[in-house]
């Protein structure tokens, strides 16, 4: 695999049947049928309930130099952008940097609090990817997601590092991580159980 400066990492949580989102999401449920209120508040319970247990994941999941995510990601808007919509995570986003958002529909950058500007991204994967590591010089870029774009990414041989936060519900339907993407040969790197999460780090070597 090509690694010219940083690492390409994908960073996601998924129930123990790989799915980061169910069935019927919306604006009031972004995560849909997830085993809780559609908020995500099972599956990302790990970082919101025992924020102390799992200090260095959580660190780790804002600590590349740009960022790239989907616009279902984003925010629940489709289609052109008829309405001022600025990311789930309100004026001071987590980031603190550079964020590519893949989308179909044209969008000048929107610069936030704390340092994080949304660019919208219209050519593809290939093309957030190069503004991402344009942006990040030496540092890496994370690919946050959902599992539809880190699928893609996957799926091109684009990803250097896959690291998973494998929670202790299943899903049974929803958005699947590895969906549509060919056999991948994986080298374990590190692993830790915690007690709402297991976190499993892999090097994707194909």
């Amino acid at each position: 695999m090509n690694r010219r400066t940083g690492r390409v990492i994908c960073d996601i949580t998924v129930s123990a049947d790989g799915y980061s989102a169910g069935l019927h999401q919306s604006e009031e449920r972004p995560f849909g049928d997830d085993g809780g209120d559609g908020s995500g508040d099972k599956l990302h319970a790990w970082m919101f309930d025992t924020p102390d247990e799992n200090r260095a994941e959580v660190d780790r999941l804002t600590a590349a130099g740009a960022f790239i995510m989907g616009r279902n990601m984003f925010g629940p808007v489709r289609g052109e952008w008829d309405r001022r919509w600025n990311g789930w995570w309100g004026d001071d986003p987590p980031f603190h940097g550079p964020v590519f958002v893949l989308t179909h529909h044209a969008r000048e950058p929107q610069p936030m609090d704390g340092g994080t500007t949304y660019h919208f991204v219209t050519d593809g994967i290939t093309s957030a990817l190069s503004h991402a590591r344009a942006a990040a010089g030496d540092g890496d870029v994370s690919v946050l997601g959902g599992a539809t774009t880190v699928n893609q990414y996957l799926a091109a041989g684009l990803v250097d590092e896959l690291r998973l936060h494998i929670v202790p519900l299943t899903l049974g339907a929803g958005t699947r991580l590895f969906e549509g993407v060919p056999p991948l040969e994986l080298e374990q790197v590190a692993s830790r159980p915690a007690s709402l999460v297991t976190h499993v780090t892999y090097r994707v070597l194909s």
